[in-house]
């Protein structure tokens, strides 16, 4: 990674974001001697502008910045920096450098789960209901996901929010079992979703339907 420390006079700015959540944690600068300690240390470390000196991010608090990986951007002169961040990242005690809960989007825990599904299905450990499904079969796969929706209706209809949310999280699991086996991710269902948001889908699904293109 060929970095441009000369374009702003021997630093970069360096983006930290947190490499879960996927927040943006604060602004900082580097000078290469910060640069090398980051990769070295594993702790990111700055270059101080008001004092004049290298800083690591914790070393006083705790809170330290673990370093999971660097990128450079299209002109070589800023870095983006994914952390594992330990405590608040704010002197003030914040989360973020404005304000902000450094909170995960739920939503994002579908694709690390279906993460977690397509490693039992490559590596198959003994004892895994997951690996058990994988090894029962496409067929069987889809029927329990058609069982968990039936019990997901039944919920609705007749039973509380709370066994709904229970039977509705059995069916996104099987169901991201179910796509795993064809090879395929929640992201797909995600983006075919969101093709069918745009104000255009619906006007071309109607000139399909009338061209005889759907059943």
């Amino acid at each position: 990674m060929k970095i441009d420390f000369e374009k702003m006079g021997g630093l970069v700015p360096a983006i930290i974001q947190d490499a879960t959540t996927k927040n943006v944690l604060m602004l900082g600068f580097m000078n290469e001697e910060a640069y090398q300690k980051t990769v070295e240390t594993k702790h990111v470390t700055f270059w101080s502008r008001t004092r004049q000196t290298l800083w690591t991010k914790g070393e006083t608090s705790g809170h330290f910045l673990n370093l999971v990986s660097m990128q450079i951007d299209c002109d070589n002169d800023t870095l983006l920096v994914k952390v594992h961040p330990i405590g608040p990242t704010c002197h003030t005690g914040t989360d973020t450098c404005w304000g902000e809960d450094n909170d995960m989007n739920p939503l994002l825990f579908l694709s690390e789960l279906q993460d977690f599904i397509n490693k039992r299905k490559e590596e198959m450990p003994e004892g895994s209901y997951t690996t058990k499904l994988f090894h029962d079969g496409i067929n069987k796969i889809a029927q329990k996901v058609g069982e968990e929706a039936l019990e997901t209706v039944i919920e609705a209809t007749n039973g509380t929010n709370d066994h709904l949310v229970y039977e509705a999280s059995d069916l996104l699991y099987h169901l991201l079992v179910l796509l795993t086996e064809k090879g395929l991710r929640i992201e797909d269902v995600a983006i075919e979703l969101q093709k069918r948001h745009a104000p255009e889908w619906d006007k071309k699904r109607r000139e399909a339907k009338a061209n005889g293109e759907m059943k």
